[in-house]
């Protein structure tokens, strides 16, 4: 039962997006435009850095809230099975949530933000560090999506580190969406199309 709840949870809060809130405040489809990425990457491209920075804010919250409503449900229970497993589980179905909204028709974004946002309630003194690294791989690359999976593979080392065999399977499950979602962004990098990240710099908020 408590998987069950665990896993509906996460997925509910996953579906509440904020590309989809700032889409219809400025009546674009961010599915249509740019890198065709419903989330905070692709709205600052296309609109400006700031409403990029609410989109994010949206999705790093929703995957927060999700995991203290866990948390809460959790405090006074006696369970068999893991607490840190359900945690993990409640995150990587807010992504699949995220990913897949039946708000969206199941063609929503890939997660990023929301990953920040499970890493800080999860760790938050690794989520700045797998932030920091984000940072730099994007910087010196010039790519979003290359700071990200650093960002995914310091996370899988980070668990498999610290938790048993389950919980790491769970987190190869987390980098196995990254690499679902990002199929497309490796192709544009591969034949020199991918928007780097100056474009997001160069862009005035209409």
């Amino acid at each position: 039962m408590y998987v069950l709840l665990t896993v509906f949870i996460g997925y509910l809060f996953g579906c509440l997006h904020g590309s989809q809130i700032i889409g219809k405040y400025k009546q674009i489809n961010l599915k249509q435009e740019g890198s065709k990425n419903a989330g905070a990457s692709n709205t600052a491209i296309l609109l400006g850095w700031r409403y990029g920075f609410i989109v994010a804010i949206i999705d790093i919250t929703k995957a927060m809230a999700s995991f203290l409503v866990i948390a809460m449900i959790l405090q006074e229970s006696n369970l068999m099975i893991d607490v840190q497993l359900l945690f993990y589980l409640n995150g990587l179905f807010v992504l699949i949530g995220h990913n897949f909204p039946l708000t969206m028709h199941f063609k929503g974004g890939k997660g990023t933000a929301s990953f920040l946002g499970f890493l800080l309630c999860l760790d938050w003194k690794f989520a700045l560090m797998a932030f920091s690294l984000f940072l730099l791989v994007a910087m010196i690359t010039k790519y979003f999506v290359l700071g990200t999976l650093m960002g995914y593979i310091s996370f899988v080392i980070y668990t498999a580190t610290l938790f048993d065999r389950s919980i790491t399977i769970v987190s190869i499950a987390f980098i196995l969406l990254f690499m679902l979602k990002h199929i497309d962004n490796f192709k544009r990098i591969a034949s020199k199309e991918e928007l780097k990240i100056s474009t997001v710099f160069r862009k005035e908020v209409s």
